[in-house]
């Protein structure tokens, strides 16, 4: 028997507070594995100016509304913050937590939240990838209990950086995000715990089969990481209804369809139809199955996930 374990992404846009404690709540009563939000400044699907909320601030609320569920961002900008500090915030959540954080890390991608905020969004993909091989490295060696000194040329000037108390897990995991070929992928192959991804199941295969390579350049077994695949279900008895509440749920979030028409994540049907997509994505080694929910969260998208469909692909 294959176990899956699944997780649930809150999106953090067109909600309010007390909405996302309740879908906290319902998500860790459920019995899900994992309980993820995003880590951005404005909304990322329709107008950017819409309500959302920071990242690790509402994770630490949710760890006082949860009891065994782990929480972490999906990802984290790495633009955001000093790599020392989300070191401290993910070691401050574990212990908030009872030892249920996983930080959750990737290059960041959205230039009008940088640009508005006055961040430094570099010179491009490449550079930030740079940014987040160097960042990664001095994170895991901190939550290790290790000091870390920076070499001469990098973007960060860690002076003996070193970090009390230590995590409550004896190893918090790290969790990369994003799929680019020739670094971030190395850096999962370096660092990472847990690698998130989504896509076709062509790409997914092509993917792990660089993650592959990365891995065996750098001597470590590919089978060390967990794969956690990412896709938005919306689950009915009929699929015309699945993709009416999807719609109502893009206009909820002020969305034109036009812009997510072509996105391959959203899945709506039946608990039979999204098991029998998920199958092969299960066959290539993701066990680990996240789903993206849009305010207004979809409780019974949340019960038939974890209570019907997680089942019949195990």
């Amino acid at each position: 028997m294959t176990t899956i374990k699944p997780g649930i992404l809150l999106w953090s846009q067109a909600a309010d507070w007390n909405e996302m404690l309740d879908g906290a709540r319902r998500v860790d009563q459920l019995g899900y594995a994992h309980l993820w939000t995003w880590d951005h400044l404005y909304a990322i699907f329709g107008d950017p100016y819409q309500p959302i909320f920071e990242g690790w601030s509402l994770l630490n609320a949710w760890a006082r509304e949860t009891n065994d569920t782990r929480l972490g961002l999906l990802v984290g900008a790495n633009t955001f913050r000093n790599p020392g500090l989300v070191a401290k915030n993910a070691t401050t959540l574990d212990h908030a937590s009872g030892g249920r954080a996983i930080l959750g890390i990737g290059g960041a991608w959205m230039e009008p939240e940088h640009r508005a905020h006055g961040i430094d969004f570099g010179s491009g993909f490449g550079q930030r990838l740079d940014w987040l091989d160097e960042s990664v490295g001095a994170m895991r060696r901190v939550l290790d209990a290790e000091s870390v000194t920076s070499e001469p040329g990098g973007r960060y000037g860690f002076d003996d950086l070193r970090h009390a108390p230590a995590p409550v897990q004896p190893h918090l995991p790290i969790m990369i995000g994003g799929s680019g070929e020739k670094k971030t992928l190395r850096t999962v192959a370096r660092y990472a715990d847990m690698w998130n991804a989504m896509g076709s199941i062509e790409k997914m295969t092509h993917k792990i089969d660089v993650l592959r390579a990365h891995c065996d350049a750098v001597g470590r077994d590919i089978a060390d990481i967990e794969f956690t695949l990412g896709v938005k279900l919306t689950i009915r008895d009929d699929p015309a209804e699945a993709d009416r509440v999807w719609r109502a749920a893009m206009e909820h979030n002020r969305t034109p369809m036009a812009d997510v028409a072509d996105d391959d994540t959203f899945w709506n049907g039946t608990p039979e139809q999204l098991a029998d997509r998920l199958r092969p994505y299960v066959d290539l080694g993701f066990r680990t199955v996240i789903s993206e929910q849009p305010a207004p969260y979809d409780v019974e998208t949340f019960e038939r996930f974890v209570g019907e469909v997680v089942p019949l692909v195990s």
